[in-house]
């Protein structure tokens, strides 16, 4: 590796370098042809490299988040063969960072699910770095103990470290403590070698909250902080099964938030002007979903079309992926932590 980079991705960025300089000289040469030449398209700008892919392989989930923007609209999963091959589709594209997420990923067959998918893409796709974001209800130690050597990171989300405003938010665990079982997952994270990180959406019912002491006390690798953002159809409109309006929060409320924070260094701030098309989200039915214009309009399955197609249609915007961090130290191996 080189500078956090594969060999891979050095390769495909050399590509894009070469395809930029060919159509650059395809240019010039266009602009000398002859009057009354039929001058022909320069070669297209390739398709963006799927380098990390949020795969939301199921929409049911066991909480209520008033403000989630991923909701239980269908029931469908893929059988997991197809699952399988339409991720390898993603790996001969150039996937080197697989995201499972929901819902919530450990509904589907106590978690046996994603457990095989996880260590198929450990084990057969040989990918750097494989992440679940769950959370963290129904995971049990003995998931950890037959799949953990194949997870990277597991990302548990956590709004606030009060209970009630848990509750108020959605993710009450009826006679279950959110927080201690925050802890717990921390706990067998070091036992079987999986980094821990926390997600949490800044929203109304927690701006105001100092959540310093907990976050440093639990260490997470990282501490990823989204601004509550509103999607068409999914937590606001018509349609939508949530109606997370009464959860959002101004720009400058989420400032902040990250300023009272500043001195958390696993801080990750993610604002909606760059979570939005940073991020390449793929549904239930594989999928590219594309959010550019407010609502999350479906590509067609790469189980149809292929990754190369499917994600043009991704609205993706790659540089904002760099831009806010995308690619970071995200395998287990070179986080060099002590476990």
């Amino acid at each position: 590796k080189c500078l956090g980079l594969s060999t891979l991705t050095l390769l495909r960025l050399l590509r894009r370098a070469l395809t930029a300089l060919w159509s650059a000289l395809a240019s010039t040469w266009l602009w000398r042809a002859p009057s009354g030449a039929v001058a022909k398209e320069s070669a297209a700008t390739p398709p963006a490299v799927p380098l990390s892919v949020n795969y939301h392989f199921t929409r049911q989930c066991n909480y209520k988040c008033g403000f989630c923007f991923h909701t239980a609209k269908s029931s469908f999963v893929l059988p997991l063969e197809e699952a399988k091959r339409g991720l390898r589709l993603l790996q001969q594209a150039g996937m080197e960072k697989i995201n499972f997420s929901g819902g919530e990923p450990f509904l589907q067959e106590r978690g046996e699910f994603v457990g095989k998918l996880v260590q198929f893409c450990k084990q057969e796709l040989k990918l750097p770095s494989v992440s679940i974001v769950s959370n963290g209800s129904m995971i049990k130690e003995r998931w950890f103990k037959r799949y953990g050597q194949y997870l990277d990171i597991l990302a548990v989300s956590c709004d606030s470290f009060c209970e009630e405003v848990n509750v108020l938010i959605g993710r009450g665990q009826g006679k279950k403590n959110h927080v201690e079982n925050l802890q717990k997952l921390k706990k067998w994270c070091q036992v079987y070698g999986v980094a821990f990180k926390i997600n949490s959406v800044i929203n109304r019912f927690n701006m105001e909250e100092d959540m310093n002491e907990q976050i440093k006390a639990l260490n997470p690798v990282r501490w990823k902080v989204f601004q509550c953002l509103l999607i068409e159809g999914e937590n606001t409109g018509a349609d939508a099964l949530r109606e997370a309006e009464r959860f959002v929060i101004s720009d400058e409320d989420f400032e902040r938030f990250l300023h009272h924070h500043k001195d958390v260094s696993c801080l990750v701030p993610e604002s909606n002007q760059k979570m939005r098309d940073s991020y390449l989200i793929l549904d239930e039915y594989m999928r590219f979903l594309n959010c550019t214009g407010g609502r999350k309009e479906p590509s067609r399955s790469i189980l149809d079309v292929g990754v190369e197609e499917a994600i043009k249609f991704s609205g993706f915007d790659e540089k904002m992926f760099f831009r806010r961090g995308g690619r970071y130290v995200w395998s287990k191996a070179d986080m060099a932590l002590e476990w």
